[in-house]
């Protein structure tokens, strides 16, 4: 098993059908509201450069402050299905409640459409 901890960017862009999982932790979400330039990992092309980076029924877990309308729909234009979760911020169900994409390729696909 190899896990890679570092810029998230660096192995979307390599895009070789490397990887089990990303988790796209950055930023608030989807809008790239600390880092305008975070906004790319979160764009369709980005979204696509994503699937390419993951092997067959690889996963990518976006993850956001709140929920945001249409991010499911454009995970689904990228290739993904797509299961959006609501979370809290605490394991005791307490705190902010937060959102989590499970977006996975299907199983006979390689990297982006």
């Amino acid at each position: 098993m190899e896990v890679f901890e570092g810029d998230v960017g660096v192995p979307i862009r390599k895009h070789t059908a490397r990887y089990d999982a990303i988790l796209l932790d950055v930023d608030n979400g989807p809008e790239g509201l600390t880092r305008a330039s975070n906004d790319a990992l979160y764009a369709a092309a980005g979204l696509r450069r994503a699937a390419g980076a993951l092997r067959a029924a690889g996963s990518l877990w976006p993850w956001s402050a709140g929920p945001r309308a249409g991010y499911s729909t454009k995970l689904r234009r990228a290739g993904f299905t797509v299961e959006e979760h609501i979370i809290r911020a605490d394991r005791r169900k307490r705190g902010g409640r937060h959102t989590l994409w499970e977006a996975r390729l299907p199983a006979g696909r390689l990297g982006a459409p």
